[in-house]
C-alpha cells in the first residue's frame, strides 16, 4: 500500500515517485466563469450562488467538492500547462544531469568504435567525489546519538535548561527511533545531492502513521517557475507524486480526494531522467508493472470568488491566497483544493512544507552538482583512460598487411606463445612480405595529462587526502591551520549550506510537534521514562543541528584539537589542561572519557592544616565565603614564621596569596552587613536601570560607595595583618641559626644580583660588538662599491683614450696615403 503523505493539518496526502509529462489539450469550461491569468497566479470569478459554502469548523475542507466541474477543469488544465512550462524552463539543467549520470561508471560500456572490443572503462573521479562526500556528510550530520541539539535563547536559568534538554531528547528520540524512514532517506539524499546539486525534504504530519514525517524528494520530482529564487518566494511549487490505482481509490473513499471518475492509467510512463536513472542502476522494465497515476500537488496562489480574502470593510481585497491543488495529470481532473494557511493567521502566509538542500548555488533556483562542475574533467579523464587502454591493446596485439600471394596454413587458428607456423611464400624474405601498422606504446604524456585532470577534479571537490603535518610533526600551529583551511574551503562552504537547511528542517518538525502533540506527551526510552510538553516548543529554545558548521570531518576535528593542545602545552599556566586533553579525546571519538581522564575534583573548603599540606605539596587551594577568616590568617602567619617555610619562598607566596583572599572575603562580608538594605534592592535596580538612565546613575553611585568602603576595610585589615606578622616574626628573631640562615640567603641574593649585572654587561658588550662589526662591514661594502665605481670610470676613460688614439692614428695613416698618391696622379 502506498504511503500516505500529509501536507496539511488533519489531512492525508499520497506521496510516491516521479512524474510524466503528458501534453493534453486544455478543456474549455462552460458556464458563467471568467479566469484572469497573470505571472503570479489566477483569479477565478464565477456565480457565487452556484457554490455551497464549506462546513464550519473545518478550515482545511476540500473545496473541490463545492466548486462546479467546469471551474475545476479550467484550474486543472491551467496548472498542468504551467507544470509543462516549468519543466521546459529547466530542460538544460535536466539535460546536463542526464548526460552526467553516465560518468559515474556504474555500467561497463561494450564499445565497437574505434574497433571491436575497445575499452569502455570510466574513470571513477566523479564517483569517488560523490561517495566520499556522502560518507563525510552522513557521519557529521547524523551521528548515532541523534542530529539535534538545543540552546537557550536569552538569559539562561534552570527551567530553560531543563526545557532545552527535554526538546533535544524528544526530537532525537523521534528522528532516530520513531521515524524509521528518516535515516535511510537522509543517506539516500546525501548521495543524490552532489550529483543533481539540489534535493528536497517534505515535512508534514501523517494521520495514518500518527506521527511526523520527513520525506526525501528528488529534484526531478519538485518543479518550480524559472523565475523563482527560493521556495519562500516561489509563486508555485509542484510536487509530482505517483500512486497506484488501488491506493488512489482508497483516498477517494476516505474523502481525502474527490470521488471523480478518472481514466485508466496507461502504464508506467517515465520521463528521460527516470529512464536514465533506471539504466544507470541496471533496472529493466518488467511487463508485469502495476499502472500508476501521476498526481501534481500544486502549492499555488488563487483568488477564488466566494473564498476570497476580505478586508476590514467586508469587501474582497483581490489578494491571492495560498492553496494546495492536486491534479491528476492524465485527465487533468482536480482531486482536491485546500487552503494552505493557518486559520488563526491574520496575514494568511503560506505554510511551508519543503526544505531545499543545495550543494552549490546555481544561476537559478536549482543548485549545481559535481556533474555540472567537474563533469567535463571527468569526461576528459575517461577519454584519456580509454585511449591509454586502447593503445596498450593495439600495441600488445599488433595488426598489419601481408603481401598478396602469401598464405598461412590454418590461418583461422590463433598462434600460441612459442609456436611457429609454416608460411607459403612465392620467394624472398618473410619479413618483406609483412608490414605491421605503427602502433605506439601508451603515451607517457597522455598518462601525465590524465593525472593532471584527475588532480584538478579532486582539488575542486576537496576529496584529496589532506596530509596535514606529514613529514613535519613540529610544524608551527599557524602553518597547520593554514594548510587545513586551504584543503577544506569547498567542503566547508557546502557543509555550512547543509547546516542551514538542516536547521530549517528541524524548525518545521518542531512546528509539527507543537501543532499535533497533546499538552503533555510521555514516552519510554531504554531504562527510563520521559515526557515532553507542547509549551516546550516556544521561542525560548533554539533548535540546531548537532554538527559544527565550521567542522565537516573527523580529520579536521582532530587537527584542530591537536593544535589546541599544542598551544596549551606551550604555556600550561595560562590554560585549562584538563579541557585541552578532554577535547582531544572527544575529537578522536573516545566514549568513556571520564574513565581514561578522571575530571579534577572540585575545590572544597579546607582547614588550615590541610592548606599547609597543600602549600608544601605545591597544590592549589583557595579561600571560601563563610570560613573563619581570622583563624585561617593567624594559622598561616604562625606557619610562615617556621624556619622551613621562611626558607621556601614558593610556599610563603602561596600562603600570602591565601591570606589576601581571606582579607578580601572578610571585607566583602563586612560590606554586605553594612549595606544590607542596598544589597537587597540591588537586583531590582539593575533590571530597572536597563531602560531608566536616572536609575543607572543611582546604581553607579551605590556601587562606587560600596567599592570605596570595601577598599578602606581592605587597607585597615592589611595594616592589621602586617602588624601581627611583625609581632609573630619578632619572636623568632633571637635565633642565631635563623639569623645566619637569613644572612646566607641575603648573600645568595646579592651574588645572584651581581651575576645578573655581569650577564647584562656581557650582553651589552656583545651588542656593541655586533653594532661595531656591522658598521665595519658597511664601511667595507661602501669602500668596495667606491673602488668598483672608480675602476669602472678608469676603464671607461682608458677605452675613450684608446679610441681617440686609434682614431688619430687612422687619420694620420689616411693622410700619409693621400700624400703618397698625390704626386703619382
Amino acid at each position: 500500500m502506498a504511503e500516505i503523505d500529509k501536507s496539511l493539518p488533519n489531512v492525508k496526502r499520497p506521496d510516491e515517485e516521479v512524474a510524466e509529462i503528458v501534453n493534453l489539450e486544455e478543456e474549455t469550461p462552460k458556464g458563467p466563469v471568467e479566469i484572469t491569468e497573470d505571472e503570479t497566479g489566477a483569479t477565478i470569478d464565477f456565480d457565487p450562488h452556484a457554490i455551497s459554502m464549506p462546513e464550519e469548523g473545518d478550515p482545511f475542507a476540500n473545496l473541490n467538492d463545492l466548486l462546479p466541474e467546469d471551474i475545476t477543469n479550467k484550474i486543472g488544465g491551467r496548472l498542468q500547462n504551467d507544470y509543462l512550462e516549468y519543466k521546459v524552463s529547466r530542460a538544460d539543467w535536466e539535460r546536463a544531469y542526464i548526460v552526467g549520470l553516465d560518468l559515474l561508471g556504474f555500467k561497463y560500456e561494450n564499445r565497437t568504435e574505434p574497433f571491436q572490443g575497445a575499452s569502455g572503462a570510466t574513470h571513477p573521479v566523479l564517483a569517488e567525489a560523490v561517495t566520499q562526500f556522502q560518507a563525510l556528510a552522513y557521519k557529521e550530520l547524523l551521528p548515532a546519538d541523534g542530529p539535534v541539539r538545543t540552546q537557550v535563547m536569552g538569559a539562561s536559568n534552570p527551567m530553560k535548561e531543563q526545557q532545552a534538554q527535554r526538546v533535544k531528547n524528544f526530537m532525537n528520540y523521534q528522528l532516530m527511533d520513531q521515524m524509521k524512514e528518516y535515516e535511510p532517506e537522509f543517506d539516500q539524499m546525501l548521495f543524490y545531492l552532489p550529483l543533481a546539486g539540489s534535493t528536497f525534504k517534505k515535512v508534514y504530519y501523517d494521520d495514518l502513521l500518527g506521527r511526523a514525517v520527513s520525506k526525501f524528494v528528488p529534484a526531478d520530482d519538485l518543479v518550480v517557475p524559472y523565475t523563482a529564487t527560493s521556495l519562500d518566494d516561489a509563486e508555485a511549487v509542484i510536487h509530482v507524486i505517483k500512486i497506484s490505482e488501488n491506493d488512489l481509490r482508497k483516498q477517494q473513499v476516505a474523502g481525502f480526494y474527490s470521488d471523480i471518475e478518472l481514466n485508466k492509467p496507461q502504464g508506467t510512463v517515465t520521463n528521460k531522467l527516470e529512464e536514465k536513472e533506471r539504466e544507470v542502476e541496471g533496472i529493466t522494465k518488467s511487463q508485469r508493472v502495476e499502472p500508476m497515476y501521476t498526481l501534481l500537488e500544486c502549492h499555488v496562489n488563487l483568488d477564488l470568488e466566494g473564498f476570497e480574502d476580505v478586508g476590514p470593510d467586508g469587501e474582497p481585497t483581490g489578494i491571492k491566497l495560498p492553496y494546495i491543488v492536486t491534479v491528476e495529470e492524465g485527465s487533468r481532473k482536480v482531486l482536491s483544493i485546500r487552503r494552505n494557511f493557518a486559520p488563526n493567521d491574520p496575514l494568511k502566509n503560506k505554510i511551508q512544507y519543503f526544505v531545499h538542500f543545495k550543494f552549490l548555488p546555481g544561476l537559478g533556483f536549482y543548485g549545481l552538482g559535481l556533474i555540472h562542475m567537474i563533469g567535463g574533467l571527468s569526461r576528459t579523464a575517461t577519454a584519456a583512460l580509454r585511449q591509454l587502454l586502447d593503445a596498450g591493446t593495439l600495441s600488445n596485439l599488433p595488426a598489419g598487411f601481408k603481401q598478396r600471394g602469401v598464405r598461412v596454413k590454418d590461418d583461422a587458428a590463433n598462434i600460441q606463445p612459442g609456436e611457429f607456423k609454416d608460411v607459403d611464400t612465392p620467394g624472398g624474405n618473410l619479413k618483406d612480405a609483412f608490414v605491421f601498422l605503427p602502433y605506439k606504446e601508451p603515451s607517457a604524456t597522455l598518462l601525465q595529462l590524465m593525472g593532471i585532470v584527475v588532480q584538478a577534479g579532486q582539488r575542486f571537490a576537496s576529496i584529496a587526502d589532506m596530509q596535514v603535518g606529514d613529514g613535519n610533526q613540529q610544524a608551527a600551529v599557524g602553518t597547520t591551520v593554514a594548510l587545513l583551511e586551504r584543503g577544506s574551503r569547498v567542503m566547508s562552504a557546502i557543509h555550512k549550506r547543509l547546516y542551514v537547511s538542516l536547521k530549517q528542517e528541524f524548525k518545521l518538525l518542531a512546528d509539527v510537534f507543537k501543532t499535533y502533540l497533546p499538552p503533555e506527551y510521555p514516552y519510554d526510552v531504554v531504562g527510563a521514562q520521559r515526557n515532553i510538553k507542547v509549551a516546550d516548543f516556544d521561542d525560548r529554545v533554539d533548535i540546531l543541528p548537532i554538527a559544527d558548521p565550521n567542522i565537516f570531518s573527523m580529520s579536521q576535528r582532530i587537527s584542530m584539537a591537536q593544535t589546541q593542545l599544542q598551544l596549551a602545552m606551550s604555556n600550561p599556566q595560562m590554560h585549562n589542561m584538563y579541557m585541552a586533553y578532554r577535547n582531544m579525546y572527544s575529537a578522536i571519538g573516545v566514549k568513556d572519557i571520564d574513565r581514561v581522564l578522571p575530571p579534577p575534583p572540585p575545590n572544597q573548603p579546607k582547614d588550615p592544616a590541610i592548606e599547609h599540606i597543600d602549600a608544601l605539596g605545591m597544590k592549589p587551594f583557595q579561600a571560601f565565603p563563610g570560613q573563619d577568616h581570622r583563624a585561617h590568617v593567624t594559622a598561616h602567619m604562625y606557619f610562615m614564621a617556621t624556619n622551613f617555610v621562611r626558607n621556601n619562598p614558593s610556599v610563603t607566596a602561596s600562603l600570602e596569596k591565601n591570606i589576601l583572599e581571606h582579607i578580601s572575603l572578610m571585607a566583602q562580608e563586612q560590606v554586605q552587613l553594612e549595606f544590607q538594605q542596598e544589597f537587597q534592592v540591588l537586583p531590582q535596580m539593575q533590571q530597572a536601570a536597563v531602560q531608566n538612565p536616572q536609575m543607572q546613575q543611582q546604581l553607579a553611585q551605590i556601587s562606587q560607595k560600596i567599592e570605596a568602603r570595601k577598599a578602606i576595610l581592605i587597607a585597615e585589615m592589611t595594616e592589621e595583618f602586617m602588624k601581627e606578622e611583625k609581632a609573630i616574626t619578632s619572636q623568632f628573631d633571637h635565633d642565631p641559626l635563623l639569623k645566619l640562615k637569613q644572612r646566607e640567603v641575603d648573600l645568595k641574593a646579592m651574588d645572584t644580583e651581581r651575576k645578573m649585572k655581569e650577564d647584562q654587561n656581557r650582553i651589552n658588550l656583545d651588542k656593541a660588538k655586533l653594532v661595531q662589526n656591522r658598521e665595519i662591514t658597511d664601511d667595507k661594502i661602501q669602500q668596495n662599491e667606491e673602488l668598483a665605481n672608480l675602476r669602472a670610470d678608469t676603464a671607461i676613460e682608458k677605452s675613450l683614450i684608446s679610441a681617440d688614439v686609434k682614431l688619430t692614428s687612422d687619420r694620420m695613416k689616411a693622410k700619409d696615403v693621400k700624400t703618397l698618391k698625390g704626386p703619382r696622379s
